[in-house]
């Protein structure tokens, strides 16, 4: 039996087509066109990604139904989209990117599975988090399961240089959410180490991403270098517009509660930018911090906390510093030839600023 019988095939199509919404409503045609190509460049890789997925062993226990889970609701798939973008940037889009692209989501979805023991989160995109549902330690053993899968399929490709360099990723991931986890609480928390854990956190797996797709596809070190570049900055910016829709999304679109950062203790960028511009914004934000596990603020903190955050200019703050990483993300392409690839990852870095989940 296949472990995502219930996949959604076209999930990654879905995203493109709702960005391409976002920016039919906001007069970018243009860049709407662009993901419209982008779309018809990556459909068919994509499926193949998911075709790939829902060939993983599957089995009766608590481990295999958790991994199920979450892997059947889908998602972004923005990282197996880089692996392919990446990979035809070169010879192109074979079995050892799409392997490579099943790896990273296997790792990604295995953080998400951790990330929710360890906040005690209680949804996951728009449904309950698989801890709610199978517990705690299933949760946990489903994601050492894809961690090892992952691990397992990435090594098989025989690509040159990525299972090392994956190794070295999870351990930078790891490291950042020990930092993350001891300023858990801590609102005086300096943007120097926030952005610290970014990098290692969230950052770096699209790093690999670049880098591992750009390796399939036969690319010299040097190009590699400049799309791990590309990641790095891409991945950045995801983040910062994350941040900011916890605070400004809509919790329909987002499938994640709003605040949930702050409740889980967690200072992002708009916080820190907030309280550096209004000192007094640390009375509600301490409160909020404070409250027990599973309290939501009161109406009053959130219209505090909006309030503030308006005010002080912060979620705008941290939309005009996700197009500057952004910007800096197509800048690390400028000496690569110009291709369908190319523009589709330009695509890609101008469309992360304007998403809405």
């Amino acid at each position: 039996m296949s472990l995502i019988a219930a996949v959604r095939t076209g999930a990654s199509t879905d995203v493109l087509t709702s960005l391409r919404a976002v920016c039919d409503s906001q007069g970018l045609r243009e860049l709407s066109a662009r993901l419209l190509d982008l779309t018809d460049l990556v459909k068919w890789d994509m499926r193949e990604v998911e075709s790939a997925l829902s060939t993983l062993p599957a089995g009766p226990t608590a481990v295999h139904k958790s991994a199920l889970h979450l892997l059947g609701q889908g998602g972004k798939r923005l990282r197996p989209m880089c692996v392919a973008l990446a990979a035809h940037l070169g010879t192109g889009f074979g079995p050892k990117a799409r392997d490579l692209g099943v790896a990273v989501e296997l790792v990604h979805c295995a953080t998400l599975l951790h990330d929710d023991v360890v906040d005690l989160g209680d949804a996951r995109r728009g449904a309950p988090a698989a801890r709610t549902v199978y517990g705690n330690a299933a949760s946990i053993f489903a994601g050492d399961w894809l961690l090892v899968e992952a691990l397992r399929r990435v090594g098989s490709t025989g690509v040159d240089g990525v299972l090392v360099r994956l190794l070295d990723i999870i351990e930078e991931m790891i490291f950042a959410e020990s930092i993350q986890l001891e300023n858990r609480g801590r609102i005086d928390l300096p943007v120097a180490r926030y952005f610290q854990v970014v990098e290692g956190k969230t950052a770096a797996l699209f790093r690999w991403a670049m880098f591992a797709g750009g390796r399939a596809g036969g690319l010299p070190e040097r190009v590699c270098d400049d799309l791990e570049t590309y990641g790095r900055h891409l991945g950045v910016a995801f983040q910062l517009i994350d941040d900011v829709l916890d605070y400004a999304g809509d919790e329909a679109v987002t499938g994640k509660a709003l605040f949930a950062d702050l409740r889980e203790g967690k200072m992002t960028y708009p916080l820190i930018v907030a309280l550096e511009r209004e000192p007094a914004f640390a009375d509600v934000l301490e409160e909020v911090v404070a409250l027990a596990p599973g309290q939501s603020p009161t109406a009053a903190q959130r219209r505090e906390l909006v309030r503030v955050l308006h005010q002080t200019d912060a979620l705008a703050a941290g939309r005009r510093l996700a197009v500057e990483q952004a910007s800096l993300a197509t800048a690390a392409l400028a000496a690569l030839d110009d291709s369908r690839a190319r523009t589709a990852l330009l695509t890609v870095a101008q469309a992360t600023v304007h998403r809405d989940a």
